[in-house]
């Protein structure tokens, strides 16, 4: 994998490891929503390891892959930052409309109603379409709700050949949650996410089909949204969520290792 005078035959490495890229992403693309597209990661995954050859030194005491590897993740998991464009003012107000969903859903037994979550959060039912409006975008699982520290989760997913079965069964158990908290969507939302997500349709479309109008689309579906995560996720932080992945959260394990 050199030339003659001792520096890394770049194109062949590149020809040579363009399949590593793009296991890394498939890795990647099983714990991200499904408005990321893999060719975008293995585009930034390549720009990666192109930063890892022009990097790379040997004799450092590790591996050209294994430098690599953490080159590809970084690129890729630094373009998923640029791309999160949701505000995170904004997140956190859905957080809240999820903790009134989880709330309510647990003091009467279904699912609430617009107007009684607008009532629960202190607000009018237009500012609370206007706050599901503003969070077009709002996804089921973002890089935060994984670990405290982005890299955490999705490191340990990305690397290694054969899964943990554990971790097969956490993944299969959070599977059959959102399996679940789909068939408990009230029947308006329930049929916008099948038009949405199995139809592939439109806002516009769908609004045609259901007779309302493209934004009131947008306000279900991040209100769907929020009603699955209030289902799968509780509510919870992310050092809860991490928890509740049966792992420590980052902060608490490095405490009781020092």
């Amino acid at each position: 994998m050199y030339t003659a005078q001792g520096t890394l035959e770049k194109e062949r490495l590149v020809q040579q490891y363009a399949p590593l890229v793009k296991r890394i992403a498939y890795h990647l693309m099983a714990k991200l929503p499904a408005s990321v597209m893999v060719e975008d990661l293995v585009q930034n995954g390549m720009l990666g390891l192109l930063d890892a050859l022009n990097r790379f030194e040997d004799g450092q005491g590790a591996q050209f892959e294994t430098y690599a590897v953490q080159r590809i993740r970084g690129a890729m998991l630094d373009g998923l930052r640029e791309n999160d464009w949701l505000p995170r003012g904004l997140r956190k107000e859905m957080r809240r409309v999820e903790a009134a969903i989880a709330k309510l859903e647990h003091e009467q037994g279904r699912p609430p109603s617009e107007g009684e979550l607008a009532a629960a959060l202190g607000m009018t039912l237009a500012e609370y379409q206007k706050l599901l409006q503003e969070a077009r975008g709002h996804q089921l699982i973002y890089l935060e709700d994984i670990a405290e520290e982005d890299e955490d989760y999705l490191d340990r997913h990305a690397a290694g050949v054969s899964p943990d079965p554990l971790e097969l069964l956490e993944e299969e158990d959070l599977r059959q949650a959102l399996v679940a908290a789909i068939a408990q969507l009230p029947e308006r939302e329930k049929l916008m996410m099948a038009l949405y997500y199995e139809e592939d349709l439109n806002l516009r479309e769908i609004g045609e089909i259901m007779g309302v109008t493209e934004s009131r689309v947008c306000q279900l579906h991040s209100q769907a949204v929020a009603r699955l995560r209030a289902a799968v996720l509780g509510g919870e932080s992310p050092p809860k969520l991490a928890k509740r992945r049966g792992r420590k959260p980052k902060s608490q394990a490095q405490h009781e290792a020092a």
